[in-house]
């Protein structure tokens, strides 16, 4: 049986999945550790891989039957190629990960399907003190319509437009009639100012408001202020929270995934404004991910936003703190928004 495990591995790749079970298999002398989506990559705590035969090492674990999952073997804080695995995706930290699926795939809406009308995409470069570096490179889509339309601004907007497909998913729901034409500007984010442009900070907001969204209203057909949306991911999903409360007069829809709401444990003050009730005719869309970390503070949040009788919607996705995960999942918190008008 364990030399089965083997020749499956070498025959189907890795892990091998029977029903609701992923097996990894290892072959060589000796075996590194695994981490990932299912231990919340606890380096502190690799998993270790058990012997079953000479040069042949498994370890199974249970997971929900529609899960994405990413992982890696480490050895000495390294990761290692699993070789029965070909299907890799950057980590963000300049590894990769390996990744499978339980079932199914990712889902259809990245697919460019015959007969439907494309929007058009266009980058800009806008210069300012606001951003770090003092340049920004910003995407706009007009979606494939004449008639005004509300404004998405995306948070992680090189990562939205390429490793979500975020213009393709838009364009395939607005074909199937299930969201209303929506534009988007996708702001790419500052590189190693990342963290300190997220956590919500004075000078990013500044940029959004007064160079993002006048660039936007100048070259896309859109609806007055008031109608837009804020998207983010992780600490773009804090950041899209915050603007989305603090400025009702400009947004009135908000999609946050898989928000750091918390940093070091701690609440940030997108709870005070929660609590103090800002902007409360928000509609707000919350996802996480029922494999990371973040899962309790969204739904630390989610339980504040109920209580503050808030118009929010949370779910909890089958997947990790990663892109791929937020692409399969975006499309529920575009329809729930941005319904199509009937």
């Amino acid at each position: 049986m364990p030399q089965h495990l083997l020749k499956r591995a070498q025959t189907e790749g890795t892990p091998l999945i029977d029903g609701d079970t992923a097996t990894f298999v290892w072959h060589g002398h000796e075996a590194p550790r695994l981490v990932g989506d299912f231990n919340r990559w606890n380096a502190r705590d690799p998993i270790e891989l058990r012997r079953v035969a000479p040069d042949v090492w498994a370890h199974t674990v249970k997971l929900l039957r529609d899960a994405y999952i990413e992982y890696a073997f480490v050895r000495d804080g390294q990761h290692v190629t699993d070789r029965f695995n070909a299907n890799v995706a950057p980590n963000g930290y300049g590894a990769l990960n390996h990744y499978f699926y339980m079932s199914g795939g990712p889902t259809p809406l990245i697919q460019r399907q015959r007969g439907v009308r494309r929007g058009i995409v266009s980058r800009h470069v806008i210069e300012s003190d606001l951003f770090f570096g003092n340049r920004r490179a910003i995407y706009l889509y007009q979606p494939p319509t004449d008639q005004p339309g509300p404004l998405l601004v995306v948070f992680d907007g090189r990562d939205y437009l390429r490793r979500v497909r975020l213009p393709d998913i838009v364009d395939n729901l607005i074909a199937q009639g299930r969201m209303q034409p929506v534009a988007l500007a996708l702001i790419d984010h500052g590189g190693p100012a990342r963290i300190q442009e997220f956590s919500a900070s004075e000078a990013i907001i500044g940029a959004v408001l007064t160079r993002v969204l006048p660039l936007a209203e100048s070259r896309l057909h859109l609806t007055e202020p008031g109608d837009y949306g804020v998207l983010g991911a992780s600490l773009g999903g804090l950041l899209a929270l915050s603007l989305g409360l603090r400025y009702p007069k400009i947004f009135n829809r908000v999609l946050s995934q898989s928000g750091s709401f918390t940093l070091r444990g701690h609440e940030t003050f997108v709870f005070d404004l929660v609590r103090a009730k800002f902007n409360r005719h928000a509609k707000i869309w919350l996802d996480v991910g029922r494999y990371e970390l973040l899962k309790s503070t969204n739904r630390h949040m989610r339980d504040w936003l109920a209580a503050m009788n808030y118009d929010a919607t949370y779910r909890e996705f089958h997947g990790g703190h990663n892109f791929p995960a937020w692409r399969d999942d975006v499309w529920r918190g575009l329809e729930a928004l941005f319904p199509p008008d009937r």
